[in-house]
């Protein structure tokens, strides 16, 4: 509150304090005059009385008076109203009210909306728990000209913003910096592998079917489809020729599979074709390893596709509009 605010205000009160004892006097006057004809009536009619015309005058002077006190009034109140916060009506209160339980409404309504399903906080307990897992992930925008996915490590899950941050700890030597890279990506760009020591998170891919995989000697999937021998033969059994479809499947599995390769190379091993659409690879040992036979689209050699083995935790469901 500054100093010429404070002078101004004191002297319009000094103005009203002046008008409220003029008035005062005005009306002791009036009252005077009233008791006067009251007392003795007859005065009026003596021609030399000036009571009555008196008597109009000061009730001419008390409405000025009192005309100029409203306005002085008025005029305080503006400075008044100029200084301090003035009260709300009770109309404006009402309102005030009224908005206040809508925007409690609003509040509870926008928490209703942003409380999770059941469903969808299953889904987040899934994404919360793959920290440390290798997953698929679709590191492109929406908007690129194709969809480019890597196998990478899972950092972080962010559950409020939905976002997993991840890590592509082996990137292409085509990467800028060569180095190991992270990324910030939506649910919907990321897919889990399944299980590798669940076997009964194998995923049945019939013959024929579309998936998405790991290529064999790298960390980047791509589409393939699934095909599969018209019988099983034992590894004795396989043809000893240099293009044999069969030695190259059995390479290509011993180069992926680095902890399976010694036991594989000293004892029998029988690959099986099963009613669903992926192999079991059977040792004498009786260990299991379930893999698919893939041909990568775009991965033409000599006219034709060679068929390459992919474990089953390094296959996925092709994606809805996968762009390749």
């Amino acid at each position: 509150m500054s100093s010429p605010d404070i002078t101004g205000i004191l002297e319009t009160s000094k103005e009203l304090d002046r008008l409220r004892k003029e008035l005062e006097e005005i009306l002791q006057e009036i009252n005077k005059l009233h008791k006067k004809l009251q007392s003795a009536p007859e005065v009026v009619e003596k021609p030399t009385d000036s009571s009555l015309s008196r008597l109009r005058t000061l009730y001419f002077q008390a409405k000025e008076v009192s005309d100029a006190e409203v306005n002085v009034s008025n005029h305080l109140l503006a400075q008044l109203d100029a200084l301090l916060p003035s009260a709300p009506t009770p109309g404006q209160q009402r309102r005030r009210i009224d908005n206040t339980e809508q925007k409690k409404k609003r509040m509870k309504t926008d928490s209703d909306i942003s409380r999770p399903s059941p469903s969808i906080r299953n889904q987040l307990e899934i994404a919360a728990s793959m920290k440390g897992e290798q997953v698929a992930a679709r590191v492109t925008l929406d908007d690129a000209d194709k969809d480019e996915w890597f196998v990478v490590k899972v950092i972080h899950f962010d559950r409020e913003a939905r976002e997993f941050e991840v890590l592509d700890e082996e990137p292409g030597d085509d990467e800028e910096g060569g180095g190991q890279r992270k990324y910030k990506l939506p649910m919907s760009h990321i897919i889990p592998f399944p299980k590798r020591n669940d076997t009964s998170s194998v995923p049945d891919f019939p013959n024929g079917k579309q998936v998405l995989a790991v290529y064999p000697g790298t960390t980047a999937l791509y589409k393939a489809t699934v095909v599969n021998p018209h019988r099983k033969r034992k590894t004795d059994e396989i043809d000893s020729s240099p293009e044999s479809p069969e030695i190259i499947k059995m390479r290509e599995f011993l180069e992926f599979y680095d902890d399976l390769s010694r036991k594989t190379n000293r004892l029998d091993s029988t690959t099986e074709k099963t009613s669903k659409g992926y192999l079991v690879l059977k040792t004498k040992g009786n260990n299991e390893t379930f893999i698919y036979l893939l041909e990568f689209d775009d991965d033409e050699e000599d006219g034709s596709l060679p068929r390459r083995v992919v474990p089953f935790h390094k296959v996925v469901a092709l994606p809805e509009g996968h762009r390749q």
